[in-house]
């Protein structure tokens, strides 16, 4: 059953703070899935910002819109066979039940619970650098509200471990979750 859940397509949704690991992550899960096999494509959400939501600012409203967005694209190519490997901040519960609504049962949800020190640390877009020197401000996790899921599939603390484990982790939960 596990391999015809995947076969049928679903959306494995990475959700945490910028410079959490996302992006990583969803690489070496797409990765994963197609040496196993399985038809799987990325959705960033910075990449998808910049194509499909470049007239979209940053407050909630729009922040919403984006992640409802990257979500619909998710679902299409959920639908037809395709693993949707989103790497998304998306930082509202709301949008985020939203997109498990509209996906049902081909909804993973995984949480990469990075403390937000760890991410100023790494912080590879230099956002934080650029939030404490006063050049940005609604910097998710900082001085904007970043929602924790309350029931993902998974939770992972990629600060704890190597990108190899967080990859396995989540694909060992995913496996598990299509029983």
């Amino acid at each position: 059953m596990a391999r015809r859940r995947l076969d049928d397509g679903m959306t494995v949704w990475l959700t945490g703070l910028p410079s959490a690991g996302k992006t990583t992550l969803a690489r070496g899960l797409e990765k994963r899935l197609l040496v196993e096999g399985y038809r799987a494509e990325i959705l960033d959400g910075d990449d998808l910002r910049a194509r499909i939501g470049r007239e979209l600012g940053f407050s909630r409203e729009d922040r919403n819109e984006n992640v409802r967005r990257i979500g619909f694209i998710a679902h299409l190519l959920s639908r037809n066979g395709v693993v949707a490997v989103c790497s998304v901040i998306s930082p509202y519960r709301e949008s985020r039940d939203e997109l498990r609504a509209l996906h049902g049962e081909r909804f993973f949800e995984v949480h990469v619970a990075t403390p937000v020190d760890v991410c100023g640390e790494r912080d590879v877009k230099g956002l934080y650098a650029r939030q404490r020197a006063g050049e940005i401000s609604m910097l998710t996790g900082v001085d904007d509200v970043y929602e924790e899921p309350l029931a993902p599939e998974v939770v992972v603390p990629t600060h704890l471990q190597t990108v190899e484990q967080s990859v396995a982790q989540v694909w060992d939960s995913l496996v598990a979750w299509c029983p």
